[in-house]
């Protein structure tokens, strides 16, 4: 999912949703402000970075104009995201001359990709910090107020911030985030992801689960569970990912994988949501899928991307699978947890993708009928192995026909998806306000299926029978049913 955090507003292609704003910690001192763009991850190491400087006496606000330090917390997962962090940088040009010192860093997978190229390509850019830094940033900024730019773009085997408690930035106190894991090892020849957050290590299961305690102790309702690959979580008392096979007898048996953590989080509180993101076809296990089928906090919800549903397109991809494993997986989640609800990601016009290819996709899309998903253009990434050995060769105009007709086939499948809600009832958790009335609240069902109903004597973090009336192939419009 590709979202752009501006301020006091979060853009999400297809979406829009709440900002993630930083409020204030400690009073007086200095003014930071952020702004993040890209995925989840991103967002949650805003709360990371925020958590590290509050500590060391920052004051954080959401308006820019009165900051001392602005950083941007970036993306580098297609072309479009890193040109909007550019554009970005250069309208804080008329910040600098109106407050010569104010101090401007680039934070995150764009930071780690350019390294201390960006403090020549940016004239304004100050400090640059890789994602398994952010430690350092108080040094670093220190190092710029005594005159010098400032980089740490050093990755880390070991680096996981389970000892940090995120502060909760302009949070609903009814969903938060927490990272169970960083950096990936998958190598899909089209990802920059291993470049820019390095190796994969899991954090400390019982971190986690006290973080999810915590956070139920403070009210929140639902917590997201994430990482680049959460289904390769594997805790043994070390970080860096090994093979199971590998690890001793002892390790073995104090070993935690996904779905033994999946059980422990739910097992905080059964009024405590589940969700995770993101999955990997070729990593979910059954043992997963029974887990999820056990718990009823568990969300009946799985983002599983699938990006190419040709096998030709997918082995020149590095995914790890073929068409038919996929679909295999498809036919698992629908046996073990009927009616779950299933989003993908699409990569439209990979290197060399034929018609015939293109076709493949929309007839596995047609197979599956995924829920809803997130669906792009190739973009080709910087050193990645397919811009090194492939030819970006789909034409532009072929590329947004066939972006185009992934769609209008996914919207199709979105609307036919929700029309069978109508009728039906769901429990749905209360987030917030309605963007266009007041007088409606909205939420989510297990399925993460948006629903708004009026209000009458509700609010977030309640849970709601909610029976659907009415909807679009984006929102389902329900009224509630009374106790």
């Amino acid at each position: 999912m590709e979202q752009y955090h501006t301020g006091n507003k979060v853009i999400d292609e297809g979406k829009q949703g709440e900002a993630l704003v930083l409020e204030a910690q400690k009073p007086g001192n200095r003014k930071l402000y952020i702004e993040s763009y890209g995925c989840q991850m991103n967002f949650s190491d805003s709360e990371i970075v925020a958590s590290i400087l509050t500590e060391h006496g920052f004051d954080t606000t959401r308006d820019i104009e009165e900051a001392d330090v602005i950083f941007v917390n970036t993306c580098s997962i297609r072309e479009k995201a890193e040109q909007t962090v550019r554009k970005r940088l250069r309208t804080f040009q008329k910040l600098k001359e109106k407050k010569k010192d104010i101090t401007i860093g680039v934070l995150g997978c764009m930071a780690e990709r350019l390294k201390e190229k960006f403090l020549e390509e940016e004239k304004l850019v100050d400090i640059v910090v890789g994602p398994d830094a952010y430690r350092d940033l108080p040094n670093l900024i220190n190092t710029v107020d005594h005159g010098q730019k400032a980089v740490n773009v050093q990755l880390s085997k070991e680096e996981t911030y389970a000892d940090i408690s995120p502060v909760r930035l302009n949070s609903n106190g009814v969903t938060a985030f927490v990272s169970i894991m960083r950096g990936c090892d998958n190598m899909c020849t089209f990802c920059v992801v291993p470049f820019t957050r390095g190796r994969e290590r899991s954090r400390d299961t019982e971190s986690i689960v006290n973080e999810v305690r915590e956070l139920h102790e403070k009210g929140y309702k639902e917590v997201t569970l994430l990482g680049q690959n959460v289904d390769s979580y594997l805790w043994y008392g070390g970080g860096a990912k090994m093979d199971f096979k590998k690890l001793s007898e002892i390790q073995k048996a104090s070993s935690v994988n996904f779905a033994q953590l999946l059980e422990k989080v739910a097992l905080v509180s059964p009024e405590m949501r589940i969700r995770f993101s993101t999955s990997h076809p070729q990593d979910m296990s059954n043992q997963v899928l029974e887990t999820m089928a056990k718990y009823e906090n568990i969300c009946d919800y799985i983002h599983l991307p699938v990006q190419s549903g040709s096998s030709r397109v997918l082995e020149m991809m590095n995914r790890g699978y073929t068409r038919e494993w996929y679909l295999e997986r498809i036919d698992a989640i629908k046996r073990i947890i009927p009616g779950c609800a299933i989003s993908q990601d699409i990569i439209s016009s990979f290197c060399s993708e034929t018609e015939e290819d293109h076709q493949e996709t929309l007839s596995l899309m047609d197979h599956v009928k995924f829920d809803y998903g997130f669906m792009f253009k190739y973009s080709e990434r910087p050193n990645t192995k397919a811009a090194r050995q492939f030819e970006d060769d789909v034409p532009e105009d072929v590329k947004s026909r066939r972006l185009t007709e992934i769609i209008n086939k996914q919207r199709q499948h979105s609307m036919e998806y929700n029309q069978t809600r109508v009728g039906k009832t769901f429990k749905v958790l209360v987030e917030g306000f309605s963007k266009r009335s007041d007088e409606h609240l909205f939420g989510r069902t297990t399925h993460n299926s948006v629903a708004v109903f009026p209000k009458k004597h509700y609010k977030p973090g309640d849970y709601v029978m909610v029976r659907i009336t009415d909807c679009n192939s984006a929102t389902l419009i329900g009224e509630s049913v009374e106790d």
